[in-house]
């Protein structure tokens, strides 16, 4: 079972996530917090899996909530997974989320069989990225750097094809199938780009990646 906690400070907001995910019949909802702090505090209680956290909370907002969860976990267990809830696509925050170690986020608006295809994908350690919404957030922040911004990671040039297809939202094995690679291969050069830029995981890549211009905000490249 998938157990997940919810962070919102809207009862209603809480009450519809937990009909839907205790619907399921791979998750159940753990726990409820109504603020950052109580986010915090049950994550160290209850070692939830899946942590949907509101982007905007009271007396500890979600990013710096997002921050202390991600670096909540015990010796020999995996830290819990956050992704984030929000109601405007257009949110600024989610940016400062991802930073602090979101996996992902969602729209408070989303489809029930999306949500819970959400939880499912980040609870399995993958990244729910959205290429376009996060181009559009970097966008509208100001940062376009031009040029080769990433050249002291000393990216590859194989390495740096592997971060623009993951730019792009690919897949290992859809970037596999670009590229005539192995899904072995190429999770061995995502693994080297997550070093070399010095992130976490695949969603914080592929932030710095368009923040720092190294995959233009306009324009960015698709698969072939």
């Amino acid at each position: 079972m998938i157990r997940v906690l919810l962070a919102d400070d809207q009862a209603l907001v809480r009450g519809g996530f937990r009909a839907l995910l205790d619907a399921e019949d791979d998750m159940t909802v753990v726990g409820e917090a109504a603020t950052g702090d109580d986010a915090v505090r049950l994550t160290l209680e209850l070692l939830p899996d899946v942590v949907l956290m509101d982007v905007r909370m009271p007396r500890v907002d979600g990013i710096a909530a997002t921050r202390a969860v991600v670096g909540a976990g015990r010796p020999g267990a995996p830290a819990p997974r956050v992704l984030v809830l929000t109601t405007f696509e257009n949110d600024d925050h989610v940016l400062d989320a991802l930073h602090a170690g979101a996996q992902g986020f969602l729209l408070k608006r989303a489809r029930p069989e999306e949500v819970a295809d959400a939880v499912r994908l980040v609870a399995r350690g993958d990244s729910l990225l959205f290429p376009d919404a996060v181009r559009r957030l970097v966008a509208a922040r100001g940062s376009d750097a031009a040029g080769d911004a990433l050249r002291d990671a000393r990216l590859t040039e194989r390495e740096g094809e592997v971060l623009r297809l993951m730019a792009a939202g690919l897949s290992n094995a859809e970037i596999a199938g670009e590229l005539y690679l192995g899904v072995e291969t190429v999770r061995t050069h995502v693994g080297n780009v997550l070093a070399k830029l010095g992130v976490r995981d695949r969603t914080q890549a592929v932030v710095r990646a368009y923040e720092s211009g190294f995959v233009p905000v306009h324009g960015a490249r698709g698969p072939r």
